[in-house]
Order: structure tokens, then sequence, then C-alpha cells
């Protein structure tokens, strides 16, 4: 497979799940995937397979049975971009090959290779008087019978295929007693399925084969274990890559080994295990043609090919540490003929992956594979793999329910934390949320900003200064009196719905609470909607902004006559309680919404307002990765405690570099203050709270133009700034074009 260049065609789609099925055909297009005849093919439902057309392909036809056309993205495989056609009813397989593919492009994708195109076909001779002499014979003839076998199919010849070679195999019937002689005839196929060819070959030399053993012939037909055509892929994923979900990248590494190795040494596993490998292989052989009966036959007699079934997969480390995942399954596909030449929506996929010819599309098979097998290994290492399928089923029960576009996520994340994913259950959270999501006017919101931290992150808990600025409109709340059923708190984005009972029940109930009561309000009847603009755990200061915001409401609803000050001093409460110890700098810029220089003196926030010389243009690159705050902030503190004048020594740094980035921003000299960013970035790194989609969105803005690139927020995840004054759209576009999300602020125009 020669590779191709990025801007040629790529497998990398931002948010392609979210979009309506037109922009991920737009998508497609645009990226030069599908062409004019395949959009509006897929855009009009002409791709489907015509009734008539079914009609000749099998018997007693009544009707077409569809099931769902996924693609899979993100796939980099000998260093070429596909995406991946999957036919398949399943919910979490498309997800799951997305998700292992874009881990796996991040230290360089798959390797895959296959063997020539080999088919074997069988011809059994019995009632023959001495077995061993006519095996001799057949041998003897080869040449022969290679001859007549090609003399069928001279066009086979002509494309570099047709019969290769021949072999000979003695066998005892335990049931009839006989001996049976059976020649095999290797076929290279090319690029054809291969069994007709294969099937008339075999008829056409079984009278050669009678006269050369003197014997009869009673079978003569192809083997499925096509164990002469072998795909082999192969990936690596360094440690760091596999961290998450409260995991460490070694706790994972070592999880997915220990899995596979139980389904080297049991059958009862590796039957599973082998299972979850052909949930991908099938589906791309379903999408592309093939018979996926014949693959799967192949497949398993191949994990049993030494006695014992097995798994078809190995997972090891390497010397560096780095998981090392391999594959080995027979593959015999075809690219022509068949399938191909009756049904629209087959050309189309083969399209969509290039039009490979057959060792290539086995290659990209077998790579596939390898993907589903380790989405699988993971879940099971991390979070259970039943996670991840109900939160799909969940996604198609609310759809089945015909839940409004509104209340979609909110209804899934609902369905999967109650545990009852049925359709009435549905329903009935999609009533409630109904009842309680009356959009308020723009007049009855209460809002408060987000920030972005530009340098002074970490240090600014250890006293040091830090400057942010905001994002406005970053979160909206309001507050309804009345219902007589105590007080409700209601995020309909993010799925939440809970009452506010008492201090005790932990998490932002409890602590809402303890403010309501501080605010003598905790007894009154009420519904508290918020609205956030901003991802969640992104280091954008949502939790401060909801704070800020809900306080806002409150004060609107009861004229409380909360100051600004007195606001910042409870949000104060409310970040302390989430995040441990905090620095202030969240809530202060949730509160008065400007560019702050920042910093504790004597435990006494100091704040100063900045009139930066124009607006500062930046994007946000949001990895989707959470930032657990606490986590990063609780870390850095064991560090500190542990060698405290090194670590002081980091902070004095980082404070410099920050009172520098005021002066240039209060100048205009953005040069200068890129220059800062980049520095300050070397430092949180050294902290260790960089990650690698961080760095991946921080190399893309600095490559199209960025002048300061780095993380922003309590890092291990979350968000990256880029200081753009030229280039926001190009550089926000490369992050969407990478699969992240992006923010713009201070718009240059």
């Amino acid at each position: 497979m020669a590779p191709t260049s990025a801007a040629e065609r790529t497998s990398r789609i931002p948010n392609f799940f979210r979009m309506s099925i037109a922009e991920r055909i737009t998508a497609l297009h645009e990226r030069g995937l599908l062409n004019e005849d395949d959009v509006r093919a897929l855009a009009q439902g002409e791709h489907t397979l015509p009734l008539r057309v079914a009609d000749k392909m099998i018997e007693n036809v009544v009707g077409v049975f569809g099931l769902p056309l996924g693609f899979a993205l993100n796939f980099l495989i000998n260093g070429r971009d596909y995406v991946v056609p999957l036919v398949v009813e399943e919910p979490s397989i498309v997800a799951g090959l997305s998700g292992a593919a874009r881990m796996a492009r991040l230290s360089g994708g798959y390797e895959a290779s296959s063997t020539d195109p080999i088919l074997i076909g069988q011809v059994q001779a019995v009632d023959i008087d001495d077995p061993k002499q006519a095996m001799q014979n057949l041998l003897a003839h080869k040449d022969e019978i290679l001859n007549l076998a090609n003399s069928l199919h001279p066009k086979m010849v002509a494309r570099g295929g047709g019969a290769q070679d021949v072999e000979v195999h003695l066998h005892h019937a335990p049931e009839d007693g006989r001996d049976m002689v059976v020649l095999h005839l290797l076929v290279d196929t090319r690029n054809a399925m291969g069994a007709n060819l294969v099937n008339s070959m075999c008829e056409g030399i079984a009278s050669l084969v009678e006269t050369i053993t003197g014997g009869k012939v009673f079978l003569r037909i192809l083997s499925n274990l096509t164990d002469r055509a072998i795909s082999r892929a192969q990936v690596r994923i360094p440690t760091k890559n596999l961290e998450g979900k409260g995991f460490s990248g070694k706790a994972v590494r070592d999880g997915i080994i220990l899995a596979n190795d139980l389904a080297t040494v049991d059958p009862y596993r590796a039957a599973t295990h082998n299972k979850g490998i052909m949930n991908g292989i099938d589906a791309i052989a379903i999408a592309t043609g093939n018979d996926w009966r014949a693959v799967e036959a192949a497949a398993h007699a191949y994990a049993a090919r030494s006695g014992r079934y097995r798994a078809l997969t190995r997972w090891y480390k390497n010397d560096a540490g780095d998981l090392v995942g391999e594959i080995e399954v027979p593959m015999k596909v075809g690219t022509v003929g068949g399938a191909l030449e009756t049904n629209q929506s087959v050309r189309i996929n083969h399209r969509l992956l290039g039009s490979p010819n057959a060792p290539d599309l086995a290659a990209i098979m077998a790579a596939v594979g390898l993907a589903q097998n380790f989405a699988a290994l993971r879940a099971l290492s991390t979070d259970g793999i039943q996670q991840n399928h109900m939160t799909l089923h969940a996604r198609s029960v609310a759809s089945t329910a015909g839940v409004p576009e509104a209340l979609f996520d909110a209804v899934v994340d609902s369905l999967v934390e109650s545990g009852e994913i049925k359709v009435w259950k549905a329903k009935e959270i999609a009533r409630t949320l109904s009842r309680r999501h009356i959009e308020p006017t723009a007049a009855e919101r209460s809002s408060a900003c987000g920030k972005v931290i530009l340098l002074g992150e970490h240090a600014v808990v250890y006293g040091r200064p830090a400057l942010a600025v905001p994002i406005p409109l970053a979160v909206e709340a309001s507050v309804r009196k009345g219902g007589g059923d105590g007080i409700d708190l209601v995020i309909p984005r993010w799925g939440l719905e809970q009452k506010i009972r008492d201090a005790e029940s932990g998490g932002l109930s409890g602590v809402l609470f303890s403010i309501l009561q501080q605010l003598g309000i905790a007894t009154e009847d009420m519904t508290i909607e918020v609205i956030p603009h901003i991802p969640r755990a992104m280091g954008l200061g949502g939790s401060a902004a909801n704070a800020v915001a809900i306080l806002r409401a409150l004060e609107h609803t009861f004229s409380l006559g909360l100051t600004d000050a007195k606001i910042n001093e409870l949000a104060f409460q409310c970040e302390t309680a989430a995040h441990g110890t905090p620095s202030g700098i969240d809530n202060t810029i949730a509160t008065y919404g400007i560019p702050l220089r920042y910093q504790r003196i004597d435990d006494e926030p100091r704040f100063e307002e900045i009139t930066e010389r124009g607006e500062v243009p930046l994007v946000i690159g949001i990895t989707g990765k959470e930032s657990l705050t606490a986590t990063t902030v609780a870390n850095v503190r064991r560090a500190w405690e542990s060698h405290q004048s090194r670590y002081d020594g980091i902070f004095d740094q980082i404070g410099q570099l920050t009172e520098a980035a005021v002066e240039a921003l209060k100048t205009g000299h953005l040069n200068e203050l890129g220059e800062l960013m980049n520095l300050c970035q070397g430092y949180l790194n050294a902290l260790q709270l960089s990650t690698p989609e961080l760095e991946e969105l921080i190399h893309i803005a600095r490559r199209h133009g960025a002048l300061g690139a780095k993380l922003t927020g309590g890092g291990g995840g979350g968000s990256m700034v880029a200081l753009c004054p030229d280039n926001q759209q190009a550089v926000a576009g490369a992050m969407r074009q990478a699969g992240y999300q992006t923010v713009i602020l201070g718009d240059a125009g």
C-alpha cells in the first residue's frame, strides 16, 4: 500500500458522530473520500440493493434486509489514512474501532501485510490400490496437472495468477475405512475471491487425477482454510498513551497482556476473544461484498491449527515498556466480481478505501481485527466492556423512543445511570426533562465567565502570580421558585437531574446545599437549571462558572443582596470543596469577567485588572480527555512536599515568566507574550502535567503559525491555548481536522 499525503485523504473527521447523516456525507465528500455519484446515491438512498437485483442473487426472494452501514475513522495503516466501511448491527463496534485507531495513530498507526492470495482446491481420490505410489505419481505429473488447470482459466494466468503448485496428502476414513489420497491445488486468484474459479479447476482436473492414481475421484471443491493467504498486522502503543479513566498506563498495558494470555491457554476464553476480533473483520467483509462466513471459518480453523483452539492475537511489552499487539489470520478476500458488480453500496465502500487490491484489502482487514481486539481488551481492563455497550445501546433505545434532539444526550446518560435501558424508560425520562426544561428568556438568565490561564497555573497555588483572561458567557443559569417538592438541580446537557437534600450527600449537590443554608433559603422550593456552554473538566473554569452563575441566578430570584465580592467568596468555597486547594483564580475571573493578574499574598487574594492593548486573539484546543484538577493539584502538592526547594525554584521561574507576560499584554507585545507562553509550557511539562493529546494540539498550533502554545488549567488532559494574531482560523481548522474541538476568543478577523 503506497502512502499518500494527509492533504489528499484523511481519516480524522472532528465530531463525526455528532453530525447528521447529511453532514457526515458532506464531510467525507469534502475530503475526497466520496465522489459526486456516491454522495447522491447515499443521500437519496439509491445505494441500497434493489429488489429486482436481489431476486436474481438467491432463491425465493420476498424482500431486502437492511443493516446499518457506518464508517470507522482515524485509521493509519502503513502510513496511509483509511476510513473503514462497516456493516454491523451491534453497538460499540464502530465507536470502539475509531477510538482504537485514534490511539494507535499517535504512535504511527498500524503496520500490515499479506501474502499472495492463494486459495486451495481439494480433489479426493479413493479406491486406490497403492496410495503411496499414487501420491508419487501425482507429484511426478504436477506440471501436466497445472497446465490443464490453467488452460481452463487463461485470463487468470494472464493477470499473473492461476494454479501455482500441487501438494498431496494421505488420510484414512474413520467411518468408511478406506484410504484417501487428497490432492491440493494451490491457486493464486489475484483480486477475485476465487471460489467458483477453483471449484471449476478441481472439476476440470478430476479425470486426469483418476487416470494418474487409478482410483475414483469423489469430492472436488475449494477449502476455506486459507492458510496460504495470511495477513498480519502490528501496532505499538506507548504506555503513557494508555492512561485514562483513573487507570495508569502500566495497569492498562498489563491488564491487556493478562487478558490475552488467558485466551492463549484457555479455549473457552479464546472463543470470545476471537469472536471480538471477527466483530471488526466480519463487518468490513460484509461492507466490501466478501464472504464473511468463509473468512470466519478460516479464522477459527487457523486458531485451532496447533490442536488446541487459541487466540489469534499476541499482546506483549517490548524492551521500552510499550504495549505491542500482533495478529496473524488467514484472509482470502476479493475486490472484483461477485457482489461488487451487483451492489452499489459495495462499490461505494471500495472507492472509500481507495480501491485496494485483494492483498491490500486483506491487510486492512487484519489491522481492523487487531484494533477491535484492542478496543475490547482495553474496555475489559478498565471500566468493563458492559459500560460501553450500555451507552451505545442506550443511544439506540433513545432513538427508538423518539427522544427530541435537545434532550437526547441527557436521556442517554440518565438511561445508563438508571440501568433500565428500555424504550418506556427513555420516554419517561424525556417527559420529566421536558417538564423541567422550560427555556427562560435571556433576561431571566444569569451568566458567568470561564477562564483561560495564559501563564501561571499551579505556581499560583504557591503564592506566585497568574495571568488569565475570561471566556464570556461560559455558563448560564436560572432559578424558578415553587414546585412544592424541595430543591431540584437540572443540567440537561449533562443528563443531570437530582434533589438537593443535605450537605452530606457529597459532590455538587452537597456543596450547593451548604451554600443555600448560608443564604437562608435551603427550605425553599425551587428548580435550579444550569446551561453550560463550555465542556466540563477541560480546564476552562467550568465548575467555578457554574457556581457563580447559580449564585447570580439565586440573587436574581430571591433578592439576597449579594455583591460580586460575596459571590466570589461563596464560589471559592465551592471550588475548595471540589478541588481541595484551588488558587482562587477560577472563581475570581468567573465573577468579574475581566483579564486579571491574580496572586494570593498572606492567604488573601490580590487581583489587578489588566487593560490590554487590543483583544488577545486566542484559540483554545480541547482534548476531550477530562482534566481532574483535584488530582493534578494533589500530585503537584505531593511532589512539592517531597522536594520543596526544587519545586519552589520551578514556581519562581513560572512566576517571573508570568510577570513578564503581564507587561507584554499591557503593551501589546504579542510576539514576546507568545515566547513566554512557550517557555512556560516547558516548565508545566516538567511538572508532568502534559499529555499526548495536549502535545499534539500544541504542535499543531505552532506548526500553523501560533506565536505561543501551552496547556491551560490543571493539565492531565483538558485544554490548551494558542496565541494566534494572524491565523486563528487556520490554527483552529487544523485542530478540528485532527479531531479536536476549538473555541476562538478575541477574533482577529
